[in-house]
């Protein structure tokens, strides 16, 4: 059978498309007897899926996508993104260390860092110089590179920024490389930065390229380290002199002389260090051992960076390009893997890495599931930490669809840890332009994006800043806290809480109350905190884990509650599916759901087995329904806080062959008569964990009915209807 995706893509027949079961088997009461039609085999007809899907996903928020310009500020009209292009090849002048010359010019700008200290924004790169060749292929002068710095006054607004970048005077400046006409060539690679007090860290791998008898051969790799301290006056001053660089210190002769057993050579990753709140300074690097398999791990300083030390554990080999930062006293650390990303936590200063599924949601990690969806290109570019609206949150960019035209599009995603919402695409790249680097800033109350981009001068750096998004942003982390309290003072739990689908909707789209990720319906009619599904072809679908659409709740793989109030109005014609969740293709399986048979009782389905329950349901009541998965293999649904059905035993994610995507509510089944079955579905609670049964009951008004999410008068006051667009 077609998966739902799969469904929409084939050409439309008469054929219905359906998500299967595992087995086809119905079982009553433990004991196995054939097939009933339509028992394990429920899904919306492939016309119904091509309409859900196709606007799911079109379906975003935020900002859209910036267009790409050749001169060297761009400002953006209503719908496009603001960015001006700091470092351009062949066009922007690099002083040496201490200045002096007019300067010189750079074939390529790549590895952007991001740093704000001391009223200075510092973005870094390294400035290329490409190899140089014969006529007849013989190399003259290989490739050398150094870091480079340009310096912002942190007070400027976004058109005195671009009016002083497009001035002739604006250049950049060299803070880590060779001094020109002396030594041999250097290649300073990958600078990683962070701040401390009044001063910036710098740290970066090297190696010099020696020419030997006319043969260049390149030397050992260093890992340096220099620190340099603002000390930009009040008046402004020239930006040269705003931040000042001490002497580069080689950590090869020093924290790496005597490295662990089997590690040899080391190199800096790229992107942002970090400060934990203890006040340690912490850079991600890459370490090689003696058979050149390649790590990853940190080094860190507990005194201001006087002295480094290197990290006792690692990640697996293989794992690369770490992206760290600091939450809750722990380390997160994301790396790209040989089987996709993977995010792990330390909590012992790397001593042991233990990986954390769950942590970070949004991030689309490698599942260890045979699914088709196994895709390399999906890769966080930056991560850091920010404290906005009160509330301490993990911002990154991260790649949004994995394949065809949209393979390069970026993303912004914001996470408190637990809910999670996107903006974008707000860079796009191409086939020229896959390398799409980028480091995230939050300072002084303004977030910055520094990304390498391509145009026909080649790659180039451009900063953007994201004043809408922030306020956006601002927008959401409120909604969340007035929403909980909301809740909470009716006693309904708001631990885990990350989705609620309830009165908010436009169109055709249910909109999520916390603004993470909305449901599509189709041919259902709106009934307060609701919606009214009718026959074949009525339904809705929840994208929750969908990443074609970008769907941030991985977790459902592994742990969830899913609750709704449910009213089936008529006796159907065959059992009906009412609500549950679906695997991905290609198993397209209902993996936990919710039934209601022709004899009036509650049928659950697992691993796409019904088995009827001993539970019975009466047309036009109300009932509060939740479907339960913990620990990724046990499954459950309740009805009315009591239990009709449970299986310990379901496939974990390692072996189901595809991940949980989408959440499902259905009108009907029975494809011959549109009218047989009709039911309503309000007020969808969506938790990332399993919630005990007392919990069930407390999400409940004190006279029976469940919450009714937040009223009308509420969303107009958070402004939730006035948004609706940005959905």
């Amino acid at each position: 059978m077609l998966s739902l995706v799969a469904a929409v893509k084939a050409p439309r027949t008469q054929n219905l498309r359906r998500v299967t079961g595992s087995s086809g088997r119905r079982r009553e009461g433990g004991e196995s007897e054939p097939q009933r039609p339509h028992m394990s085999r429920r899904v919306f007809d492939s016309t119904i899926l091509l309409l859900l899907v196709t606007t799911m996903c079109c379906d975003t928020c935020g900002a859209t996508a910036a267009k790409e310009n050749d001169g060297k500020s761009d400002l953006r009209s209503a719908e496009e993104l603001q960015w001006v292009n700091l470092f351009v090849p062949q066009t922007t002048p690099v002083l040496p260390e201490g200045g002096g010359t007019p300067g010189t010019k750079r074939d390529a700008f790549v590895s952007p860092s991001l740093v704000s200290v001391g009223g200075v924004i510092a973005a870094l790169a390294e400035g290329h110089i490409n190899a140089q060749y014969t006529a007849d292929g013989k190399l003259i002068k290989p490739l050398s590179s150094a870091v480079v710095a340009e310096y912002i006054d942190s007070s400027w607004d976004w058109f005195t920024l671009v009016e002083k970048v497009s001035e002739s005077t604006w250049k950049a400046y060299t803070v880590l490389g060779k001094a020109e006409g002396k030594g041999n060539l250097v290649v300073v690679l990958s600078p990683t930065t962070t701040t401390k007090g009044n001063k910036v860290f710098l740290l970066a791998g090297s190696y010099d390229m020696l020419n030997e008898s006319g043969k260049w051969e390149r030397d050992s790799p260093d890992l340096k380290l220099v620190v340099g301290e603002v000390t930009k006056p009040s008046a402004g001053g020239e930006p040269s002199g705003w931040i000042t660089w001490g002497t580069p210190t080689s950590l090869n002769q020093t924290t790496l002389k005597i490295p662990k057993a089997g590690l040899k050579d080391f190199y800096s990753s790229g992107g942002s260090g970090v400060v934990m709140e203890d006040g340690t300074i912490v850079f991600p690097v890459i370490a090689f051992n003696a058979g050149n398999a390649r790590f990853s791990t940190i080094i860190y300083s507990r005194d201001d960076g006087a002295n480094w030390m290197l990290s006792k554990g690692m990640s697996p080999a293989g794992c690369l390009k770490p992206r760290i930062t600091e939450w809750e006293g722990s380390l997160l650390m994301i790396v790209d893997c040989v089987d996709g990303q993977r995010v792990y936590e330390s909590r012992d200063m790397g001593t042991t890495w233990t990986e954390a599924i769950g942590t970070l949601p949004g991030v689309w990690v490698n599942s260890q599931s045979q699914s088709f969806f196994r895709d390399l290109n999906l890769h966080v570019d930056a991560l850091i930490t920010a404290t906005i609206e009160g509330r301490k949150v993990m911002l990154y960019i991260q790649r949004g669809h994995a394949s065809g035209e949209n393979a390069n599009t970026l993303y912004l995603w914001v996470t408190d840890n637990n809910r999670s919402f996107y903006f974008g695409p707000i860079a796009m790249g191409n086939a020229a332009n896959w390398m799409l680097a980028s480091s995230l800033l939050y300072s002084d109350g303004s977030l910055h994006l520094l990304q390498r981009r391509a145009n026909d001068k080649g790659s180039v750096i451009s900063l953007a800043r994201l004043t809408e998004e922030l306020k956006t942003i601002k927008s959401t982390l409120s909604t969340w806290s007035k929403l909980d309290a909301s809740f909470s003072a009716s006693s309904t739990p708001t631990a885990g809480l990350v989705g609620l689908l309830s009165n908010s909707a436009s169109g055709d789209t249910w909109i999520d109350d916390y603004r993470s990720v909305n449901a599509k319906v189709l041919n259902a009619v709106k009934v307060h905190d609701g919606f009214k599904f009718t026959g074949f072809g009525s339904g809705a679908i929840w994208p929750v884990n969908n990443r074609e659409s970008n769907g941030p709740h991985t977790f459902v793989n592994y742990d969830f509650t899913l609750v709704a109030t449910v009213i089936v109005h008529k006796v159907p014609k065959n059992s009906t599916t009412l609500l549950g969740a679906v695997l991905a293709e290609p198993i397209s399986t209902l993996f936990i759901g919710l039934s209601y048979g022709t004899d009036g009782t509650w049928e659950t389905v697992f691993n796409g087995e019904t088995t009827t329950s001993g539970s019975t349901w009466r047309p036009g009541k109300e009932y509060q329904v939740a479907i339960m998965l913990q620990d990724g293999n046990k499954g459950s649904v309740y009805v009315d806080g009591v239990s009709v059905g449970s299986l310990a035993t379901l496939p974990k994610p390692e072996v189901r062959g595809a991940e949980i995507a989408d959440f499902y509510f259905v009108g009907g089944e029975d494809e011959e008569d549109k009218k047989s079955s009709s039911v309503t579905v309000k007020n969808v609670f969506l938790y990332n964990r399993p919630l005990g049964a007392d919990e069930l009951r407390m999400v409940k008004k004190s006279d029976g009915s469940m919450h009714g999410g937040v009223s009308r008068a509420l969303l107009l006051l958070l402004g939730l209807w006035g948004i609706a667009a940005l959905y």
